[in-house]
Formats: structure tokens, C-alpha cells, sequence
């Protein structure tokens, strides 16, 4: 059986015109930007909160859905978990104040992080790329630096999927894969119309699947996706193997100029990513696979090795797989964490 990949046109386009390199340490600072929609009172405002490895990026909504605004600032992920829900709290209440709103006019705030979260909002477990994220009861402690207002959490990739849904507008969807590709690799799993928790909430973690070879992974083990597709792995690869301490979007940029050490890695992480995808979409009858993440920058070096992998293995159980990418962007994350507190309230 073959399969039909199908890679939408518009996001393609909107990837290549960003021209960066992949994910990791993007170098921003706090910054702010609110679109002309100043408010002076009245309620139904909603914040959503991206908290990943390297950035948190926060969006304003109204009652309408319209985007007030957002805020970015680099993720204090060596600092602990209070550094981090202290840089939250700081870029819901910049937005606010940008908006010409307090806290009074917050109907809630969503959350979308990295980690597993569970359903009362506590991380319980982590990538290597946080110190002292693991414990942190994310509802709870952003609450209270937000004078008490509602705040509803879940993993990041979780949340990516349902606002990608909700953009493509698909009829009732029942089976999708989202695959988050940025500093790390993060999944989840939309089966029989259910988004999928699992025992311990971490369903659909893809980037610690697999046994690809010996290189180590930031969850303590070795061969895992995340090992060889991960952004700061291919940063850390490529200075193993050639003494250069650059980051992953340098690496891509000298993949595209084709050192042939970059190529390679970019072939081998697109291989990892196309095989792991392939035998989640095989176990799991699912038909619609969506990526996201920073690393999207370098879709280009990724696009063959990931799609011929899944050529070579296409799945018997279902249709043909249409992998898309992400229509949201940068904001996907963040615009349904945003949702989260009207599908939660």
C-alpha cells in the first residue's frame, strides 16, 4: 500500500520565509508586542502560556478570540520552577497592562508546558533540559502570583494538537499524531476522537521511544528519537564529531551550505523521526500527522529523510498518512492553552 503525504502548501511557505535556523536558544529577550485593541475594563479576557525549554511565549484573548497581544522572554529552566512561574506571572500581567486591563478582568489562564503534567497541574517529570521543574504545581503557583485567578495546565504538544485541529477545521476528527520538534521531541495522541492521557498522563511521548544507537538522551538513557532529533542533540552531535561548539540553528545553516557532517545528522534525525511516526501511525490506525516546534525552521533538511522512511514503511492498517505542519506557528501553543480555560471553566 502506499501512502500520500501531504504537506500543506501555506505552512510550508510561512516555514521557508522565516528562514532562521532550528530550535534552541533563539537569543530574545522579554519582549512585548499588543495589537491595537487597547481595553479599559469589563471581563472575559484569557491568557495562554507556552512554558518550553528555551522560551515562554504568552498570548492575550478577548472574549471574541481576538489576540490582544504577546509577550516572549526566555525560559529560566536552570533556575527552578518558581523562577519559572515568576516569569509567567510577569508576562500575563505585562500583557495586561499593555491592554489597558488588570487582573480583575481575567476570566483565566491556560497553560501549555513542557513535561508531564498531571490533571491537578504538577509536573512530574521533565527533560534534562529543566532543573527543578519536576514538582512544581503549576496551577496552583501561578494562581497565586495572579491574585487567585483560575489557571488550567497541560502538557505543551497536548495542547498544540487541539488548537491545530481547531484551525484545520476538520469534520469530528478521530485519530491524529502531533509531534513537537524544538529543543526536544514531544508527541500526543488524538485516538477515536479522545486526546490520550495514559497511567501516568505521558501518552504520546515519541521523543523516548525507540533504539536508534548509543547517543545519550536527556532523560538519562540512550537511542531514544529525542537522542538524534532533538535540537540540542544535533548541537551537541555535531560538536562531538567536529570540535565546533555551535548551536543547532548554525548547524542547519551549515547543512544547507552542505558540510557534510551536518547533512548527516539532519539525514539521520529525519530517518529516526519518519521511523518512530511511521510505527505510532501503524499501532495506532491514525492517518493525520501534524509537526510543529521551532526545528520546522529546518524543514528543509528533515523533509526526504523523515517522508522516505515513511514511504519505505507505509501502514497497513489505515489510509494514507497526510503529515501536515503546524498552521498556527510559534502561537500554536500558546493560543490553546488560551482555549484551555474555556473547555476547563
Amino acid at each position: 500500500m502506499s501512502g500520500r503525504y501531504d504537506i500543506g502548501e501555506a505552512s510550508r511557505e510561512r516555514h521557508t520565509a522565516d528562514g532562521g535556523g532550528a530550535t534552541g536558544a533563539d537569543g530574545s529577550g522579554g519582549t512585548t508586542r499588543t495589537e491595537d485593541r487597547r481595553r479599559t475594563g469589563g471581563a472575559g479576557l484569557r491568557a495562554g502560556v507556552d512554558i518550553g525549554a528555551t522560551k515562554t511565549l504568552t498570548v492575550l484573548r478577548d472574549e471574541r478570540d481576538a489576540v490582544l497581544g504577546e509577550a516572549v522572554a526566555p525560559t529560566p529552566a536552570r533556575s527552578g520552577g518558581e523562577a519559572i512561574l515568576d516569569t509567567a506571572a510577569g508576562l500575563v500581567r505585562d500583557l495586561l497592562a499593555g491592554a489597558g486591563a488588570d487582573i480583575g478582568d481575567l476570566t483565566g489562564v491556560g497553560v501549555g508546558a513542557a513535561g508531564v503534567i498531571s490533571g491537578d497541574g504538577v509536573v512530574t517529570a521533565a527533560g534534562g533540559s529543566f532543573t527543578g521543574w519536576v514538582g512544581t504545581e503549576i496551577d496552583l503557583g501561578l494562581s497565586g502570583r495572579l491574585g487567585g485567578v483560575p489557571v488550567y495546565s497541560a502538557n505543551d504538544v497536548k495542547v498544540f494538537l487541539l488548537a491545530e485541529l481547531a484551525e484545520l477545521g476538520l469534520d469530528s476528527p478521530r485519530q491524529a499524531l502531533a509531534v513537537a520538534l524544538g529543543t526536544g521531541v514531544g508527541g500526543a495522541l488524538l485516538v477515536d476522537g479522545q486526546l490520550l492521557n495514559g497511567g501516568g498522563a505521558g501518552a504520546g511521548e515519541i521523543g523516548h521511544v525507540g533504539d536508534y544507537g548509543d547517543a545519550p538522551c536527556s532523560c538519562g538513557r540512550h537511542g531514544h528519537v529525542e537522542a538524534y532529533a532533538g535540537g540540542w542533540a544535533l548541537a551537541r552531535r555535531y560538536t562531538a564529531a567536529t570540535g565546533r561548539h555551535w548551536t543547532t540553528a548554525r548547524v542547519a545553516e551549515a547543512a544547507r551550505s552542505g558540510d557534510p557532517v551536518a547533512v548527516a545528522l539532519f539525514e539521520r534525525a529525519g530517518q529516526c523521526l519518519g521511523q518512530a511516526i511511521g510505527h505510532t501511525c501503524l499501532l495506532l490506525s491514525i492517518d493525520l500527522v501534524i509537526l510543529g516546534g521551532g526545528l520546522l525552521r529546518a524543514w528543509s533538511l528533515l523533509e526526504r529523510p523523515l517522508l522516505d522512511r515513511l514511504q519505505q514503511h507505509p501502514p497497513l492498517s489505515c489510509g494514507p498518512i497526510e503529515v501536515r505542519l503546524t498552521q498556527l506557528g510559534d502561537r500554536a501553543v500558546a493560543l490553546g492553552a488560551a482555549d484551555l480555560v474555556a473547555r476547563k471553566a
